[in-house]
């Protein structure tokens, strides 16, 4: 433990920083970008808008459904290990969607591979930073998760040009190779613990390595030789067979012995798992009672559910509405990666001063989200789009308190744990927020009514917070677990009150 106090808020830690944050620009740069190619999507496919928002609204949910899953496979695996994997996962999904056939197949290769791969990058990055910092995590979180806006900023330009060059496949295609270098960064990724599955390897080798030491030598092995030290091989042959007979008895009862210890093991195992699985049921039910992080978990649902569909329906709102006839040289998506990129930063800077309180300033993001979906129906020039595409960036940027708050309301040990239920409420909402926005143009053929849904959503979600939070709730708490005291006197009353 001392030696990995000494490494914390420093030294190689800001190695794993800057890994982590290219391993989120390589992971995260096309999906959240996914605006960009979302047009050419309804272009070459023909489908309608709210399935074809299924491609886009999978990348972003499933890895963040799939968090208890990906949080689970860090913990017992390692965050080098896991992504290395998640590497060959999103540069694969990349490629098989430049060979799509159609928007469902694209739904498998873009949505849910590459979704996959992300989420497992997210969980590996935010944990092994979290482990490396303590009081810097902000920052440090904060720097990390800029990548995914960085990524969307460069990709949204990148693949629009590729786009023209190469066309649609050959943008894919290239991206996909850049995405190999995730496996790079997961060199710089050294852990300052074992992960579990190393123990448990560990563990099994002393194990396996005791039992040889006091194994008796097999049979064949042992020579008898009276009168000389030289055998013939006949005498030795003999000797063997005379050895086998007289012990195959003993050897029969040994095979007895040893199925009934093998089974024993089996069911000390099984166990162990039921135990270990009972335990951490009892552990998520824990977390779960706790009101302000079910709190936390309805707000990011509802912020998620409303805040993500501008990623991928702004451009198509500037072009349906004839604000513009095609993706400019610096897309919508792009100046919202990039105020988003600023966000991360300045919020990720102010969580860490001591009087802010942090889930007050994620309901304060929130409320200023909210009204700026609102305002997008209303807003009929260009420019207003891109400032709107500003101010949602900016405060999108609330992603990078989300590991910060949840350390803070169920403590450092039960992070990844916690993390990962906060990531499925996120991601459940994500996958649902894009096709929900597109099924309301595909009946109304207009986004005045959808964005009007959004806004609401995230207001609705940014009161919850609010109110559930608020330092009375914790007051009550503390008074209904008082323990009953008798008074002697008046003093002891007003003693214990005091």
């Amino acid at each position: 433990m001392a030696q990995s106090t000494k490494v914390l808020d420093g030294g190689w830690g800001w190695a794993i920083v800057v890994a982590s944050f290219m391993a989120q620009l390589l992971a995260y740069g096309s999906p959240q970008s996914v605006g960009v190619l979302y047009p050419e999507w309804l272009h070459a496919f023909q489908e309608g808008k709210g399935m074809t928002a299924w491609v886009g609204s999978l990348v972003a949910g499933v890895g963040l459904i799939a968090s208890p899953v990906c949080s689970a496979c860090v913990d017992n695996f390692g965050a080098r290990p896991v992504t290395i994997f998640s590497g060959v996962m999103v540069a694969g999904g990349l490629m098989l969607s430049a060979f799509a056939p159609n928007v469902q197949f694209l739904i498998f290769s873009y949505g849910i591979v590459v979704g996959l791969g992300c989420g497992l990058v997210y969980a590996a990055t935010l944990t092994i930073t979290c482990q490396y910092f303590d009081k810097r995590r902000g920052l440090a979180l904060g720097i990390v998760t800029t990548g995914t806006s960085v990524g969307a900023f460069i990709y949204a330009t990148a693949q629009n040009e590729l786009i023209v060059l190469y066309g649609l496949d050959g943008c894919l295609l290239i991206i996909g190779a850049v995405a190999l270098n995730l496996t790079a960064c997961a060199g710089f990724m050294r852990p300052l613990n074992m992960p579990g599955y190393y123990l448990k390897q560990k563990a099994a080798l002393e194990r396996n390595t005791e039992e040889q030491l006091f194994e008796k030598p097999p049979l064949d092995d042992l020579k008898i030789s009276t009168g000389s030290k030289t055998t013939t091989p006949e005498k030795t042959l003999m000797m063997k067979e005379l050895l086998i007979t007289i012990d195959s008895k003993d050897i029969q009862t040994e095979k007895k012995k040893g199925s009934l210890i093998a089974r024993l093991a089996i069911m000390k195992v099984i166990k162990k798992k039921q135990q270990a699985y009972s335990k951490y049921m009892h552990s998520m039910y824990e977390i779960l009672q706790d009101q302000a992080m079910v709190a936390f978990c309805i707000a990011v649902f509802l912020f998620s559910l409303g805040a993500f569909p501008p990623v991928l329906f702004i451009e198509d709102v500037a072009q349906s509405q004839g604000l513009i006839e095609e993706v400019s040289v610096i897309p919508l998506v792009s100046i919202g990666a990039i105020a988003t990129c600023v966000g991360k930063l300045v919020l990720g800077i102010m969580v860490d001063i001591r009087w802010i309180n942090s889930i007050y300033l994620y309901a304060f993001t929130m409320y200023a989200g909210g009204v700026s979906l609102l305002l997008i129906p209303i807003t009929k020039t260009y420019l207003g789009l891109q400032i709107l595409s500003v101010v949602m960036g900016f405060f999108s940027g609330n992603w990078s308190l989300t590991s910060y708050i949840t350390t803070k309301i169920v403590g450092l040990d039960r992070l990844t744990q916690a993390h990962g239920i906060l990531m499925f409420f996120g991601g459940f909402g994500i996958m649902l927020g894009p096709p929900v926005v597109g099924w309301f143009f595909d009946f109304t053929q207009s986004y005045d009514l959808a964005f009007y849904f959004s806004g609401s959503c995230v207001l609705l979600g940014a009161c919850i917070l609010t109110l559930l939070t608020l330092p009375c709730w914790n007051r009550k708490h503390s008074e209904n677990n008082r323990p009953d005291v008798l008074y002697t006197s008046n003093c002891d009353k007003v003693a214990s009150v005091a």
